[in-house]
C-alpha cells in the first residue's frame, strides 16, 4: 500500500478496505451496489445516446466493423454521467492505497456487445492489458517479503445485468503477480491456470463495479445460448507516472508541428511521443 507524501511513493500503513486487500492478493474484485438504481439509468442512457450519436473510431486496424462497433472511447470527454461515475468514492477508496492518491484515469472506453456475438475484438483470448509491468522468466519467485506493485486497475462498471451466458471476465486469481503474458498456446483453454488457480468468473447486477489489476491474466468468456449481451463503462486508472491514453498520440501530444515533421523514422517518432496504438488506445 502507497500513498503520496511531499512528491514522492511511501508506504502506507494505515487501515484500508477489505476490497483493497482482496484486489491486491487476488488480482480483482467485486464491489456490489457501487451505483444506485437512478444513477446506474442516468448512466446507461447517456452512454447509449453516445453510441447512437457519435460514429466509431477505428483506432486499431487488426478490428473488423463489428468490433469496433463495440466501443466508444474517452466517455469522460462525451459524457458528463461518465466522469461522474468514474470518480465514485467506492471506488477510489479502494484503489487509492494501491495506486496513490493522486492517481488519475489513463483511459476511459464504453463497451456495449450485441446479444448473441460474442465479439471479435480478441477479449476473448486470455491476456492482460498491459505489461507485465514486472517481467519475470518462468520459475523466478517475487519475494514475499515485498508487497507486488500495482500500476493500473481497470474498472468495469455494470450498467445492465451480468449473468454467465453474457460471456462475463473471467480472472485467473493471483495471475497478476506471475511477470508473465498467458502462454500463447493456450489463449482459449478453459482449463488454463496459475499455480493451482483456475478461471473465476465474475458475475454481477447493474450498478456493481468489477475491478481487476492490469497484469491479471483474464478473458471474456464464451457466450450461451441465452447471451443478452453485455454494457458497461471501462475506466482504466494508473499511478500518476503513467501517461493518459484517452486519445491517439497523434491527436493529444506535446509537440510543435515543426518537431513532428523532423521525426522521420519509426524510433524517432516513439522516441518523440508518437506511438500507434496499443494497450490503453483500443
Amino acid at each position: 500500500m502507497i500513498k503520496r507524501v511531499y512528491g514522492y511513493l511511501m508506504l502506507h500503513k494505515g487501515p484500508v478496505p477489505e476490497a483493497t486487500r482482496t484486489l491486491h492478493e487476488r488480482g480483482f474484485v467485486a464491489i456490489r451496489g457501487a451505483l444506485d438504481a437512478q444513477t446506474v439509468a442516468e448512466l446507461r442512457t447517456d452512454v447509449e445516446r453516445v453510441f447512437d450519436e457519435d460514429p466509431a473510431d477505428q483506432r486499431l486496424s487488426t478490428r473488423d466493423a463489428e468490433g469496433t462497433a463495440s466501443f466508444r472511447y474517452a466517455m469522460l470527454n462525451r459524457s458528463a454521467a461518465a466522469q461522474q461515475a468514474l470518480a465514485n468514492p467506492r471506488i477510489l477508496e479502494v484503489i487509492d492505497p494501491l495506486l496513490g492518491d493522486d492517481c488519475h484515469v489513463i483511459a476511459n472506453t464504453a463497451w456495449r456487445n450485441a446479444a448473441g456475438k460474442p465479439g471479435s475484438h480478441g477479449g476473448d483470448n486470455w491476456h492482460i492489458d498491459a505489461g507485465p509491468h514486472v517481467p519475470r522468466a518462468s520459475g523466478v519467485k517475487w519475494p514475499a517479503e515485498i508487497p507486488y506493485p500495482t500500476f493500473a486497475i481497470a474498472s468495469h462498471i455494470l450498467l445492465r445485468d451480468l449473468e454467465l451466458a453474457d460471456g462475463p471476465t473471467g480472472f485467473i486469481p493471483g495471475s497478476q503477480r506471475s511477470g508473465r503474458i498467458p502462454p500463447f498456446d493456450a489463449l482459449k483453454d478453459p482449463e488454463l491456470s496459475w499455480e493451482g488457480e483456475q478461471c473465476v468468473p465474475v458475475l454481477g447486477a447493474a450498478g456493481d463495479v468489477v475491478l481487476f489489476i492490469s497484469d491479471i491474466w483474464h478473458r471474456r468468456m464464451p457466450t450461451l445460448a441465452a447471451d443478452a449481451g453485455r454494457l458497461f463503462l471501462q475506466v482504466h486508472y494508473a499511478r500518476r507516472d503513467i501517461a493518459q491514453r484517452l486519445y491517439e498520440t497523434s491527436e493529444s501530444n506535446q509537440l510543435s508541428a515543426e518537431a513532428i515533421a523532423r521525426a522521420q523514422t519509426p524510433r524517432e517518432r516513439t522516441l518523440v511521443g508518437l506511438h500507434d496504438p496499443m494497450f490503453y488506445d483500443g
